[in-house]
């Protein structure tokens, strides 16, 4: 099969940057979207021009690296799927893609696709983790934790930081991977001394970083790849109420 992708282009922050088009062919209806850009770069390569610099690890929809807007759209045309597990037989042939990194104050634009995204990482910093003592692992049984707190703990936990959330919220909101890391901790027994505080520290540090506030229009929930609610930010909301009276 053949596309066209409408790929932007920007060589480091302070640039202007720009769509550029690329025809590519001989493409396989079971590649990867990312697969398809490595044949890309392969063809600049052999024509001794710049590769497309994007992001990616595991390829295996768990780490949330390579992320980009395709056709308007975090991830892709699906919904609830990490770019990695996007394949170009969800394109038809002669296609015309266009790819951009995600959009937002927060995350800019370090090269052509890639994106700073260290704002999450200072988020995370500021209450994002528990004091216990590290150690020898302890008897499993000997904190009792019922399954409907261990399952909505797990789903929350379940948020790779991938950015989708912020990239296709109207007012660039990191409320929902905020919402996600809080709830994760506090809905814990291993989390509880430091509960008021943990939202308190996370949700100063995330008007720190220039993050929009939420509309709860409900746009995160959909693009988000492990579908984390969006009633995780209403219980994050509550949470700051409390913190701020028993704080």
């Amino acid at each position: 099969m053949e596309v066209t992708f409408r790929i932007w282009r920007q060589d480091n922050p302070t640039n202007k940057g720009g769509f550029i088009n690329y025809v590519v062919d001989d493409l396989a209806e079971d590649m990867s979207f990312l697969e398809a850009l490595d044949h890309l770069n392969e063809i600049l390569v052999l024509r001794n021009e710049k590769v497309v610099a994007f992001e990616y690890d595991c390829r295996e929809g768990i780490c949330g690296q390579c992320g980009i807007f395709i056709n308007g759209r975090a991830h892709g045309p699906h919904s609830n799927i990490t770019t990695c597990q996007l394949y170009m037989r969800s394109f038809k042939d002669g296609a015309i893609i266009t790819v951009e990194p995600w959009r937002a104050k927060s995350f800019p634009i370090l090269k052509d696709l890639i994106v700073d995204r260290s704002a999450f990482d200072r988020i995370i910093e500021h209450g994002g983790y528990i004091s216990a003592k590290t150690g020898t692992a302890p008897e499993a049984n000997a904190i009792l934790i019922g399954k409907g707190v261990s399952d909505k703990a797990m789903d929350a936990a379940a948020c790779i930081g991938c950015g989708a959330c912020v990239a296709t919220c109207k007012n660039s909101s990191a409320a929902l991977f905020t919402a996600a890391k809080i709830n994760h901790l506090n809905s814990l027994p291993q989390g509880k001394p430091e509960a008021h505080q943990r939202v308190l520290d996370m949700t100063t540090q995330m008007e720190k970083e220039g993050f929009g506030h939420c509309s709860f229009t409900g746009a995160c929930e959909v693009e988000c790849p492990e579908g984390i609610s969006i009633a995780n930010i209403a219980e994050m909301n509550a949470r700051y109420f409390k913190a701020k009276i028993f704080g």
